[in-house]
């Protein structure tokens, strides 16, 4: 099994994420457990090059930061554009080398303030109310498991084992524990009948 898929359409940039047949060495709550798994095994002379570390059950946080307003909007996209038009000025000036650079930095700031005023406003006009706040988002995982190839997979485990990590209460792919468990007993009924008494 690949964790990274293969084929025509896979991305050539990509190709050192990818394992032939990883084997999962322990889930973790956090990055910095998982980092610090990978970490030992380093230190141990383990082959690293042969691990991945995979976040799953991925969620997206949001951060509300504050209320937008009117004014708010206006001043947002005032400096913006201030900063935009400086940037283009700058970029201007080295090339064409105006006579008087610091009057083309002006004229550039004021258009790009003039520009990112008309471009926040009516962009905020468009929403129509259905979002007054800004905020920053990211996605995050909820868990991070370390695999590696599974000729490596006993000797990561020792390890681990060895220098008391806890590899959390459930392991991943191809190694997953199995508990055997006795056959259902069905109540007995005159069609099914239930087992004979034991002979005493």
């Amino acid at each position: 099994m690949s964790l990274q898929p293969k084929g025509p359409g896979g991305r050539q940039g990509f190709a050192t994420l990818s394992l032939e047949y990883p084997m999962s060495l322990g889930v973790f709550e956090q990055y910095v457990d998982a980092q610090k798994a990978v970490d030992t095994l380093s230190d141990n002379q383990f082959p690293v090059e042969n691990c991945l570390i995979v976040g799953t059950d991925l969620k997206q946080m949001e951060r509300v930061t504050a209320r937008l307003t009117w004014g708010r909007v206006a001043l947002g996209g005032l400096l913006s554009g201030v900063w935009l038009g400086l940037f283009v000025g700058l970029i201007l000036s080295l090339f064409s080398r105006p006579s008087n650079p610091l009057t083309l930095l002006l004229y550039t700031a004021l258009y790009g303030a003039v520009f990112g005023l008309i471009w926040s406003v009516v962009g905020y006009a468009f929403t129509r109310g259905a979002r007054d706040f800004s905020s920053v988002s990211q996605v995050v995982a909820t868990r991070y498991e370390v695999f590696c190839e599974h000729k490596f997979a006993q000797q990561g485990r020792q390890i681990l084992a060895d220098a008391g990590i806890d590899v959390g209460g459930r392991e991943g792919i191809g190694i997953a524990p199995v508990t055997p468990t006795s056959p259902p007993t069905q109540p007995s009924s005159p069609d099914h009948p239930g087992p004979p008494p034991p002979a005493g």
